[in-house]
């Protein structure tokens, strides 16, 4: 089975000419690497770029592939991911085609990702010129003055959060956040209702995958007052790769705002 689960699977010199990607955030830095011509085919949630969304072959969901419709565009590499795909559709593709498996839960698994990006597709230079950046822009992200608590929610009814072990947890915690519920693996659900347990100092609400808007902000600030709360842009936080190039602009005008709102003494 060509599955490939570190690069060094990949024959040493061989470029991948045609490039099916089942992942959104890796579909946007490979049209960053400049793989206009390699990506053949990508999924209906691979918005960005909008040019490669309207004019691409789309090959189904992140969840529900269309095996067939990969197989007829006779890619020689395919991109997936262990969190966001199915293991049985990635597996079906590996009988017969050549599939990358990346598995990314922090900052330093994206870097290396988009390395080997540059390795698979003969872009090495202008990868690893990316990751350098994107590694730079992280070193001089500002902290918060003082530690503050935090919830990141993904889905309402019912509830669920960003445990640890998952790649926004990291992101919280390279903010100076203390994830509320880092005592929790993974997307667990929870009771925000619960009396034995403390606020968080601030609630973030995710665009993503829930499409949380105003109203929601709304309805749980009756369960948290004591909380801020916002909504979060869910691909700054989940989108691993040449996204970060506007992340981490992003994350220092929301820990700039914090340190501004709790140093004064606001609550809300």
């Amino acid at each position: 089975m060509p599955l490939l689960t570190a690069i060094n699977a990949w024959p040493k010199g061989k470029v991948a000419k045609r490039i099916v990607s089942l992942v959104p955030s890796i579909t946007e830095t490979l049209f960053d690497l400049g793989l206009e011509d390699e990506v053949v085919g990508i999924t209906k949630f691979c918005v960005h770029p909008e040019s490669w969304f309207r004019h691409k072959t789309r090959i189904g969901g992140t969840k529900n592939v269309n095996v067939e419709k990969v197989l007829a565009l006779e890619p020689d590499l395919v991109i997936a991911n262990q969190e966001e795909n199915v293991a049985e559709q990635v597996k079906a593709l590996a009988t017969t085609l050549p599939v990358w498996v990346t598995d990314i839960k922090n900052l330093e698994d994206s870097l290396q990702m988009i390395r080997d990006l540059g390795v698979l597709a003969g872009k090495m230079d202008r990868a690893f010129l990316l990751a350098d950046e994107i590694g730079n822009r992280f070193a001089i992200l500002p902290k918060l003055a003082k530690p503050l608590t935090v919830a990141y929610v993904i889905w309402r009814e019912p509830w669920m959060v960003a445990g640890s072990g998952t790649f926004i947890h990291d992101m919280l915690t390279r903010m100076g956040l203390h994830n509320t519920f880092s005592h929790l693996a993974r997307y667990p659900q929870v009771d925000f209702t619960f009396t034995g347990q403390p606020h968080p100092d601030i609630v973030l609400l995710s665009s993503e995958p829930y499409p949380f808007g105003e109203k929601h902000v709304a309805d749980l600030q009756k369960i948290l007052p004591d909380s801020i709360l916002q909504l979060a842009d869910g691909e700054m936080f989940s989108w691993y790769g040449s996204r970060f190039l506007q992340a981490t602009e992003y994350f220092t005008i929301m820990v700039e705002d914090w340190n501004q709102r709790f140093h004064s003494g606001e609550s809300g």
